[in-house]
């Protein structure tokens, strides 16, 4: 079993930063890919950025220049710093992880989700 804890949502004002963690932990051999979606009321959950074990990023572009994806692969964890944050960024944002277990499958892990709300 693997798990996914996130923190570090919460409300900011537009304009403001935010840093959400996740951290994994249980039973991994490795972990590949790492990335955050989130998902606004109504709409469809959607992928916010992503970072593979090498540190190659992938970002939306409603966030690129605002918003960075990291990882601390030694602390299997991901980190994702949120910029100039705008009121539409309002959003559940979750955790995710593809990760190769002690059983050598590979398996697809959410977290739980953290709130952010940007007000205007």
């Amino acid at each position: 079993q693997v798990q996914l804890v996130e923190s570090g949502g919460g409300l900011v004002q537009a304009g403001g930063s935010l840093r959400l963690s996740c951290a994994a932990s249980g039973t991994i051999f490795s972990i590949n890919a790492m990335g955050w979606y989130r998902q606004a009321p109504g709409k469809q959950r959607d992928l916010v950025a992503a970072i593979t074990s090498g540190g190659s990023t992938n970002y939306a572009d409603s966030v690129k220049g605002r918003f960075t994806i990291s990882r601390d692969n030694a602390k299997n964890t991901v980190y994702l710093l949120m910029n100039s944050l705008k009121p539409e960024d309002t959003a559940v944002y979750y955790c995710n992880a593809v990760v190769t277990t002690t059983d050598l499958y590979e398996y697809d892990y959410w977290g739980q989700g953290t709130q952010v709300t940007v007000s205007s």
